[in-house]
């Protein structure tokens, strides 16, 4: 039987899970195609061998445990992990740490626990940290926006074993713009070339593309607007509290911290996962706005200047005390109004 999933408390009956998991993957289609048009064709490459390592472990995990392997095309999920790893990671990242990671994400992130529907950390986020953490400078180096590496080149340095040439690389805005030294926002923005239109070179428009798969998701009810809107609002008004104007020792505006990065990315697609979040609605509240406030403490005061993954990972811990407290207010407060005080 295949398995039914209510995605949000709005919708009007329930969906497959695999017709949940396509749908998800279409809507990631106007940020893949705005990571290709500024990064080149090796987004495409890193994500096709996520799908392929995530698919390839999970059959395996599945023959393992005498569960029917055709369940890994049926519930999608594992291609699912695999596109939103591609989609993060850097687009000429070597092909063997690219499999590496979607097959962590799969064994250490889903199939330990049991399998899809119970595992405690969002699988994709798990596996992209345990790359950084492992390969710093390659997770760090991206290939510069605006000027996208062709299909061939993109093969070449992705096969090719070897170091990715320095002009084929460089810093995201996020990491230029935490290391600029004693320079002003301004003056970040005129001599490094990459402060964009209103935020990073190339990654505003990313993130305006993520915003309308969101968007689109969210018209489509598969989640409710709670996690994603708490997460965003929180990073604004941190940034906006702690914004000066632009001197030396500014951590940015909130709109440098909403459209750079992967911010919009992981408020639509990775915060809104219902296995690893909270499941009531002050629940995803209160854990959309604790990865907002981690992302921006970690990019103001830590070493990684992105951060998503690890606030997301945090609050991955923090959703069964989450839901514990939430759900027994929750409780508690209807038994008031009813009268029943047993």
């Amino acid at each position: 039987m295949t398995p039914l999933v209510v995605s949000s408390p709005h919708a009007h009956r329930p969906l497959s899970t695999g017709r949940v998991m396509r749908t998800v993957i279409l809507a990631c289609a106007p940020g893949l195609l705005a990571l290709v048009w500024f990064f080149g064709w090796g987004v495409v490459v890193t994500t096709a061998l996520c799908v392929a390592g995530a698919v390839a472990t999970e059959a395996v995990f599945l023959r393992l445990r005498a569960r029917p392997v055709a369940t890994v095309l049926q519930d999608s999920s594992a291609i699912l992990t695999g596109v939103l790893l591609g989609l993060a990671l850097p687009p000429l990242l070597p092909w063997w740490m690219t499999v590496l990671g979607a097959a962590f994400a799969i064994s250490f992130g889903k199939q330990l626990y049991g399998g899809i529907g119970q595992n405690p950390f969002n699988p994709a986020m798990l596996g992209y940290v345990v790359l950084l953490i492992s390969f710093p400078a390659e997770m760090s180096s991206w290939a510069p926006a605006g000027d996208p590496v062709g299909p061939g080149s993109a093969l070449v340095q992705i096969f090719g074993g070897g170091p990715v040439p320095d002009a084929l690389t460089g810093a995201t805005p996020l990491d230029d713009f935490k290391y600029r030294g004693a320079l002003t926002t301004e003056e970040w923005r005129v001599q490094s070339g990459l402060g964009g239109d209103f935020a990073g070179v190339g990654w505003e428009w990313v993130n305006l593309a993520f915003l309308a798969g969101g968007l689109w998701m969210l018209q489509r009810r598969l989640f409710s607007w709670h996690a994603p809107v708490a997460m965003l609002a929180s990073l604004a008004v941190l940034s906006l509290l702690f914004w000066d104007g632009g001197s030396s020792a500014s951590h940015g505006s909130p709109i440098h911290h909403l459209f750079s990065g992967a911010t919009m990315f992981g408020a639509f697609f990775i915060v809104t996962d219902p296995v690893s979040s909270a499941t009531s609605q002050r629940g995803r509240l209160i854990f959309g706005a604790g990865v907002g406030v981690l992302v921006y403490v970690i990019r103001a005061f830590g070493n990684y200047p992105d951060a998503v993954a690890f606030g997301v990972l945090l609050m991955n811990l923090a959703a069964p005390f989450i839901d514990q407290y939430t759900k027994t207010r929750t409780y508690g407060h209807a038994a008031q109004r009813s009268g029943d005080t047993s």
